[in-house]
Parts: C-alpha cells; structure tokens; sequence
C-alpha cells in the first residue's frame, strides 16, 4: 500500500474546483471511447439487467455515456457531476445534481439506491473516504456498488497517452491526485463501511485499472432506509 499517498489525497487543497465534466468541452478520442467500453463491459457483467433498479452514476461524466442507456429502463437514474447535458437534465426518470463530490451527494437520501456507480472518478476528488462513504450511506442493503480507477501501472501509460501523444485529454491527466491497486483500495472501502466479506477488489484493462464490487447486504442493524 502507498499509505503517504492516499493520506495526501484526503486533504483538500485551497485550490478550485473543477467546473467541467468529463466530455463536456472536447470530443472523445478512440483512446477514451475504448476505455470507456471496457469500463462498460465490466460494469455489465455484475449488472446484466437494471430493469426497475434505482441506479446511481457518481461523475457520470457530461453525456452520462453508460447510464444514458439504462434510463428508459430503470426505476430512476440519479446523475451526479459537476455538469451535465441539458436533456439528461430534462428527462423525466432523471434526477440530476449538479455539484462538487462528495458534497454534491449529502441531501442523497440514506439507502435510496440499488445500484452505484464510480467509474473513474475517485482518483479526481481529493476526500476519496468521504466519497466512499457517501457510496455506502445511499446503498440499499442488497445493492451493489462499482468502482473504477486507474492503478499505478496505469499511470504511466495514461500519462504517455495524454502527454506525448496527445490521445487522452491533458486536463483530466493533471486533475488527478491518486492512483490505486487493489491493496490501495481496499482498506479504504473498508473505511469508508464495506464489510471485507463483500468487497472484491481486482485488476482490470490489462492491468491498468483496479475495479471494485462492493455488497451491502441485508442485516440485523439495517433500517427500512438503509443506514445502520
């Protein structure tokens, strides 16, 4: 584990905020586009049918790619980034905010989600735990949760694709504060209130990623609104 690292990324620094969403102001590359269908395909092998879930897409990125296409399917769609494409916002099964992670999550009411995604945006914020948190307080004992997040062996190649070959955008390169393995991740979804029993934790993209699949099961100190 790199113990200095995770502990730097909690602390929040005194510069701004960022105020755009991922693919809200350049076109994705063919380097982003696979990317993202890697993350997708992994997403639905542990969610093949959404069909009446309550789902919810933490820094969905503008255009909300993967969850854009469960919307007319699933009971609710909850998009949370600091921007969104105005019909995501228009749409009536659509509960769009608006808003900084993981502050943007607190009025999110305890236990009010069945599934939970987090594709690529926990190495952006710089109070991981918190937003980790705020994942498993919205999680509906039985639901699921889905992490993704570049590893450490990633870095380097993330960097020379953005940085010498200009395939990845620059912006979201020098916008993150952390990388995680899955012994990196793991003890803070531990902190952050997920039971060791229900987490898994494992590489993925060919080793450039860490994926995540966090359970909150059904027990004796779970209330009707899912908080202990």
């Amino acid at each position: 584990m790199h113990p200095s690292t995770v502990e730097r990324a909690a602390i929040e620094p005194a510069a701004a905020e960022r105020t755009t969403s991922f693919g809200q102001d350049y076109t994705l590359t063919w380097v982003d586009r696979f990317g993202v269908w890697l993350s997708s395909r992994q997403v639905r092998r542990y969610l093949p049918d959404v069909r009446g879930m309550r789902i919810g897409d933490f820094g969905c990125g503008y255009n909300a790619s993967l969850a854009r296409t469960w919307i007319d399917v699933a009971a609710a769609v909850t998009l949370v980034d600091v921007s969104l494409a105005p019909d995501l916002k228009r749409h009536s099964s659509v509960h769009a905010i608006e808003g900084s992670l993981p502050d943007a999550l607190s009025n999110l009411a305890s236990g009010s989600l069945d599934a939970i995604l987090c594709l690529s945006v926990l190495e952006h914020v710089w109070r991981p735990v918190e937003l980790l948190k705020e994942c498993h307080r919205t999680l509906a004992p039985g639901g699921i949760c889905l992490i993704n997040v570049p590893s450490w062996h990633g870095k380097g190649w993330l960097e020379f694709s953005a940085f010498k070959l200009g395939l990845s955008p620059r912006e979201e390169m020098d916008d993150h504060k952390c990388y995680y393995d899955p012994r990196d991740l793991w003890p803070i979804l531990v902190r952050a209130g997920f039971k060791p029993c229900n987490i898994r934790c494992f590489k993925h993209k060919f080793g450039l990623n860490t994926f995540a699949v966090c359970r909150r099961v059904t027990t004796q100190g779970d209330s009707a609104n899912g908080r202990p």
